[in-house]
């Protein structure tokens, strides 16, 4: 894993979510802002909020790790980028650029049933795909949606798979393949 295009960053949509509400930010001004509100976003953070954040290393931190998903208007990014970057980058969470006019709402349902998966520089993968209360064919449809994801980022596909296990947070694992 020491090239970086052999290494895997995917967000995927699962088709029954997690069965956990996902935290999504929205960093910018005006227009944005306020279809973020109707989208029913839970942190919308102003230019004047990242500039403080910068300055604030701890509740920077306490918010790159509440909040899995980010969202910002183009017009702030290099604000984010440089009081907000040392922050949310090595964790994975640096936001996605949402130009100007574009419809909000489409792109927070769909981040809402997303999971992120990063191999960094180890070979295994890990991905919550459901919880202990759902049904296990939703988490049967998951987990197939993560296997194909991954299989068409990998060279050889399913070839590259050597196995593949399920388990509880603190259940024993139970190998699929």
């Amino acid at each position: 894993m020491a090239q970086p295009k052999n290494r895997i960053d995917e967000t995927i949509l699962l088709p029954f979510g997690t069965g956990k509400p996902v935290g999504i930010a929205v960093l910018g001004k005006g227009d944005i802002t306020t279809k973020a509100r109707e989208a029913g976003v839970d942190l919308i953070i102003g230019p004047e909020e990242i500039e403080r954040l910068g300055g604030e290393p701890r509740e920077a931190r306490q918010i790159a790790g509440k909040y899995r998903f980010f969202l910002a208007d183009t017009g702030v990014m290099p604000q984010v980028g440089r009081f907000l970057g040392p922050r949310l980058g090595p964790r994975g969470r640096m936001p996605t650029p949402i130009p100007g006019g574009t419809e909000i709402k489409p792109i927070v349902d769909r981040l809402r049933n997303s999971v992120k998966v990063r191999s960094k520089d180890k070979k295994t993968l890990h991905v919550k795909v459901g919880g202990t209360g759902m049904p296990v064919e939703q988490i049967a449809e998951n987990i197939d949606a993560v296997l194909k994801k991954i299989e068409g980022a990998l060279e050889q596909g399913p070839m590259n798979i050597r196995s593949v296990f399920v388990k509880t947070t603190m259940g024993p694992a139970v190998r699929l393949v």
